[in-house]
């Protein structure tokens, strides 16, 4: 979810410095020494499993309290998915199986017939995030995350939308879509890579605002012939391009926040909701690339002047739309073999700060309070804090 470079003209790369790659080989002897460990009580080869499987008999050993930095991290991992849950809430009131807006339905489902139900599902998976983190937290004696006293922004006015308090603001966002170029990339951000933008997206709603943008008999044809239609189409092309960048964000974090884990349990925890963030960038990224392949490339908003261009006509691997798994690119070292891997792993780029500032730049708390930030950011800090082993 880090901001990466916004107007960086090429992709580039360089080196952290000595002190970087000392850290790296640091962490790599950590690795190898655990490996070792790992065999000698006959769990050899137990890094290729899943997390699920390697700790399914471990979580009665974890029956104690919870250290503070796996407090800390599940704290802030609440808080990420009640700030989910709201903007996706917003997403799924207008546009998603049971939501109240025909017309921006209808341009969604331009990217994909199965949007509605995709956005009712991804909806869900955050409740439940929700739900099941601050009921552990409860369970061990920690304190649940509640946000609810900063529910004051203020909702679209658009058919469909349930006119009560927000956390986020889904209505004039500067949308980062480096990761589209990133994840094509053989270069990895962690290693000194940046990251041009691969559609400019500045204060753009990826809602309806009103009516005025999406009367409820409005037709979603493809390609769009009046500004009327424009308008909505590029409204959900913005969706298309957020709902990847929110989850994109989510896969580094948890990967991020598992390496910083003590409690078994709590790893479990982190690597399960993890691997549902990466399952949903990767249908996210397949839908964003619809809003910029033929036939409807090449969208503009008549307001905003944002453009959705068809980059596969721009031709190149960093363009091309149905590129959507992540291509192999240096990992841990250039003197290693690249790997296909969720990218960036590192606190800089994407730990917790790096979230909460990546929100902030994505224009999506507009409007909410100095408290607000102060609580976040310290929630934030914590977790970034979070140490292995650490009570």
């Amino acid at each position: 979810m880090h901001k990466q470079n916004r107007t960086h003209p090429a992709i580039e790369h360089e080196e952290f410095g000595a002190s970087h790659d000392d850290g790296l080989q640091e962490q790599w002897r950590r690795v190898v020494g655990r490996r070792s460990f790992l065999k000698g009580v006959g769990l050899a080869g137990a890094a290729a499993l899943p997390g699920s499987a390697i700790f399914a008999d471990s979580a009665a050993a974890d029956g104690g309290a919870l250290s503070k930095g796996d407090v800390a991290i599940l704290r802030l991992l609440a808080a990420i998915e009640l700030i989910e849950s709201d903007l996706w809430q917003q997403y799924n009131e207008l546009g998603g199986v049971n939501g109240g807006n025909a017309a921006y339905t209808a341009a969604l489902a331009n990217l994909d017939g199965d949007m509605p139900q995709y956005i009712s599902d991804n909806t869900d998976d955050e409740l439940s995030h929700v739900a099941f983190l601050n009921a552990y937290l409860g369970s061990k004696g920690a304190p649940p995350v509640n946000l609810d006293e900063f529910r004051t922004l203020p909702s679209s006015k658009a058919t469909g939308a349930k006119q009560t308090g927000r956390l986020t603001n889904l209505m004039a966002l500067d949308v980062d879509t480096s990761w589209y170029v990133r994840y094509r990339s053989g270069q990895d951000p962690d290693l000194g890579a940046h990251f041009p933008q691969a559609v400019t997206i500045r204060r753009q709603p990826a809602i309806p605002v009103n009516d005025s943008d999406t009367p409820p008999a409005n037709p979603a044809p493809v390609p769009p012939k009046n500004p009327q239609e424009s308008r909505m189409q590029a409204i959900a092309n913005t969706a298309g391009f957020h709902f990847a960048y929110i989850e994109q964000g989510g896969s580094s974090l948890y990967s991020i926040m598992a390496l910083k884990a003590t409690s078994l349990e709590v790893l479990r925890i982190i690597v399960s909701i993890g691997g549902v963030e990466t399952n949903h960038f990767s249908l996210w990224h397949d839908k964003a690339g619809n809003a910029v392949a033929q036939p409807l490339a090449g969208v503009t908003d008549p307001r905003t002047g944002v453009t959705f261009p068809d980059l596969n006509a721009k031709g190149g691997d960093l363009n091309q739309t149905n590129l959507i798994l992540p291509e192999p690119c240096a990992f841990l070292h250039r003197s290693l073999p690249p790997c296909s891997i969720v990218r960036p792993t590192l606190d800089q780029l994407g730990g917790a700060v790096a979230t909460i500032n990546s929100f902030t730049a994505d224009r999506l708390f507009e409007g909410q309070s100095p408290k607000f930030f102060r609580t976040v950011h310290e929630l934030a800090r914590e977790a970034d804090a979070a140490s292995r082993g650490r009570v």
